[in-house]
């Protein structure tokens, strides 16, 4: 399921629902509905952004790091598709839309919004 996070401060952000679980649990929200208003802005962004260096010092720890294969590929000069070498996303990387978005909400003064 996606989760959709919304602010007049920027364009929507979509997460995988696992994947908010972590940040919302950080933040003491419900991953499905809720707001982060104006005034938690400044708060959520320092936890997160305190969570994000820790994981880049441990990347071999962080739990959020998961194998993907991209879903298509050129095809070579023999006709076969070439998936190349797995990437492993982590959490700093999946967290960093919703930084980007908690930053323009904290300059602007907007709440953002998801589940609704």
């Amino acid at each position: 399921m996606l989760i959709k996070f919304k602010s007049i401060s920027s364009p929507e952000v979509m997460m995988a629902h696992e994947h908010v679980e972590r940040i919302m649990d950080l933040l003491q929200k419900s991953p499905t509905r809720g707001v982060i208003t104006a005034a938690e802005a400044s708060q959520a962004l320092q936890l997160l952004e305190k969570e994000v260096a820790l994981s880049k010092l441990h990347p071999e720890v962080d739990s959020e790091h998961a194998a993907h294969m991209p879903s298509h590929a050129l095809p070579d000069d023999d006709g076969d598709a070439d998936f190349g070498e797995t990437q492993k996303v982590g959490f700093a990387q999946r967290a960093f839309p919703l930084l980007e978005m908690l930053r323009a909400a904290q300059t602007g003064g907007y709440d953002i919004v998801w589940g609704v």
